[in-house]
This record gives C-alpha cells, sequence and structure tokens, in this order.
C-alpha cells in the first residue's frame, strides 16, 4: 500500500510505502474493543465514597442499657440500621485502572489505523508545525488539508506552538507518536500523521 504525502498546502510532495504485513490484514475489533474499555478505565476519577458508621456524626454512647427495657438492643444511634446512621458496603474512592499486555495494546492500535487507512482517512504530512500560536492559524492549515469535524494530529514530537493552537478547537488534538492509543484514533474522524510519525508507528507495530 502507498500513502501520498502532501505538504501544509495539500500539495503531493512524495508518497510513502505502507508494509501490508503491518497495515494490511484483517482489523481485530475485538483488541480494539478491550483498549478502549481500558482506556476508558484508566480515565475514571473513581473519588465517590459514602459515610460508614465510623464517619457519621452522632454519639458513640449506648442510647440505652442492654436489658430490661423492652425495646430492641442497640449500641449506638449510628447504627446503619437507624435513620441518619453509616453506609454498610458503601463505594469507597479506588482507581478502576487494570492491567492491559503491551502485544494487546499494539494489536489494538495497528487495526484502528488499518481501518482508518481502508476508509481513507488518514492524511500524511510532510510536517506539522505553527510560526506562532494562534488558532486561527491552526484552523486553517486544518480546513487546508480538508480536516472536518474531530481530529488527531500525530507527530514524532507535538511541536509546542501547534500544541497551543489546536487546544482551543474542539475535538482536535495532538498526540505524539508514542503515546497515541487506539481510542485516539478510533474517537477521530480523521489522523493527520507526518511521514516520520507514521515511519516510527510503523516500526514500532511490526
Amino acid at each position: 500500500m502507498q500513502l501520498t504525502v502532501v505538504n501544509s498546502e495539500n500539495k503531493k510532495v512524495g508518497a510513502i510505502d505502507v508494509r501490508d504485513e503491518v497495515f494490511g490484514g484483517r482489523v481485530n475489533t475485538d483488541l480494539m474493543w478491550e483498549s478502549v474499555v481500558h482506556a476508558n478505565a484508566a480515565g475514571r476519577r473513581g473519588t465517590h465514597a459514602t459515610k460508614n458508621r465510623a464517619n457519621v456524626s452522632g454519639s458513640g454512647k449506648k442510647p440505652w442499657k442492654q436489658k430490661g427495657t423492652g425495646r430492641a438492643r442497640v449500641g449506638s444511634v449510628r447504627n446503619p440500621l437507624w435513620r441518619h446512621g453509616g453506609t454498610v458496603f458503601g463505594p469507597e474512592p479506588r482507581s478502576y485502572d487494570f492491567k492491559l499486555s503491551r502485544k494487546v495494546e499494539r494489536g489494538a492500535l495497528r487495526a484502528a489505523l488499518t481501518q482508518k487507512m481502508k476508509d481513507g482517512e488518514v492524511i500524511v504530512v510532510d510536517a506539522l508545525t505553527a510560526g506562532e500560536a494562534k488558532t486561527k492559524a491552526a484552523a486553517e492549515l486544518l480546513e487546508r488539508l480538508g480536516v472536518t469535524g474531530k481530529a488527531v494530529l500525530v507527530d514524532v514530537a507535538a511541536d509546542e506552538m501547534l500544541s497551543r493552537s489546536v487546544r482551543n478547537i474542539p475535538g482536535v488534538s495532538l498526540v505524539a507518536s508514542t503515546a497515541l492509543t487506539a481510542r485516539d484514533v478510533i474517537d477521530a474522524r480523521s489522523v493527520v500523521t507526518t511521514r516520520g510519525a507514521l515511519e516510527k508507528l510503523q516500526e514500532a507495530l511490526a
């Protein structure tokens, strides 16, 4: 497979060969699903919490003596059975992240990029740079490249000026090739990558 390389004016300046053994196989949707679930779980805050009987306000004194009153025995007004008492087995702060093998992550990213290439939604440019940190300049660059809607820009190392230029454009993000995930690719309508970043990805996913 061969992809066209364009410049910032969307004019052809060359081509890049994409190996079929890397991006020409079957799209494994199961790996993509696992990777997205993992990314969503890792992004959860997990700050939910409820107060148990040790945390709710109230006296620790025994309300009445154990025997002789005819009432049910009770040791504290913070008893979970009582109104305003503590919560039993309520949610506690925790991390939802879990371990996903590197092989699965790579396979998911390979499958996501393969699907985008088959759909013709991968744009390869010679460079992704911005002379100044202005949203207007970044928006004009994307317009010249024919990019609309959500997009992920991929470079070997994220350019600081361009990163500041695109951060105010809804749905557009700049990601380094080493930090790119399958969810980034799946969530975007278009993938704009530099020639160098695509070569790095091809080496890593081979």
